[in-house]
């Protein structure tokens, strides 16, 4: 499927990307709380957001741009980010950062990383900036892999997934119900049908529950990454999907 390259679901939308020398971290959340929310699977070992190079911001909604997390990569740490979050960013201590708009792209050696459009609001809760949100497309020499961020389904998706390795899709959120600007599995497994990637890792379920709720349809935090892989088996049965749990190694194999 791709050489040189591994692929870590640290839970919710925080992927490790290895490839071409480099680790990439995809929405840094990685502390066991983060606004409001409790982290249930077990504690991640801190050697697998260590020695990261870049890390990629799709949004600044809380679950997805964490600055404790952040901080946790070090000052020096690359961050990447859509426009109208850099002056953000860099005011909470970090000079080594790039805004980029869809179409945009960043050269790091043989990696490159560039922006794609997302159907979901930027705005980052109670007073920061209305920043857009984005996701972005992983290229190498060898593969390419496609990080959605949180995103609806919109027509350039088509555009995007031209020989696409990996699809790294959302199919739900944080909680029992999912708001406007999201996949469920039913949406994902279309977008999959818009991208047609090699293979699919259903990413942003199975980690952030609020506090107070309990288990409130407990089931929300298992089903549907399998309730999209069932879906997505019937709408596109040439195309595969890796359901990995939390705080593992996708099997690319």
């Amino acid at each position: 499927m791709t050489d040189r390259l591994d692929l870590t679901f640290l839970g919710h939308s925080t992927v490790l990307l290895e490839a071409e020398g480099l680790r990439v971290l995809t929405d840094p959340v990685l502390l066991d709380r983060t606004a409001g929310l409790r982290r249930v699977p077990t504690a991640l070992d801190a050697r697998l957001h260590q020695g990261i190079d870049v890390a990629v911001i799709s949004h600044l909604h809380l679950d997805h741009f964490d600055v404790r997390s952040l901080r946790l990569l070090g000052p020096d740490v690359r961050v990447v980010v859509p426009p109208a979050a850099a002056a953000l960013v860099r005011s909470l201590g970090f000079s080594r950062v790039d805004e980029l708009a869809p179409g945009q792209a960043l050269e790091l050696g043989s990696l490159s990383i560039t922006a794609t459009e997302a159907a979901h609001g930027g705005f980052r809760p109670p007073f920061g900036p209305r920043a857009t949100a984005v996701g972005y497309l992983f290229e190498t020499p060898h593969s390419r892999v496609y990080f959605a961020g949180d995103t609806d389904l919109f027509p350039g998706m088509a555009d995007i997934g031209e020989d696409l390795d990996v699809a790294l899709l959302p199919v739900w959120g944080w909680g029992p119900r999912l708001g406007p600007g999201h996949l469920d599995p039913a949406r994902a497994s279309a977008a999959v049908g818009l991208l047609r990637p090699r293979a699919t890792v259903p990413i942003h379920w199975g980690t952030l529950w609020p506090f107070g709720l309990g288990r409130v349809r407990p089931g929300r935090l298992s089903e549907p990454p399998l309730e999209f892989a069932a879906r997505s088996a019937t709408a596109n049965p040439a195309r595969a999907v890796l359901v990995t749990p939390p705080g593992e190694r996708v099997s690319l194999a």
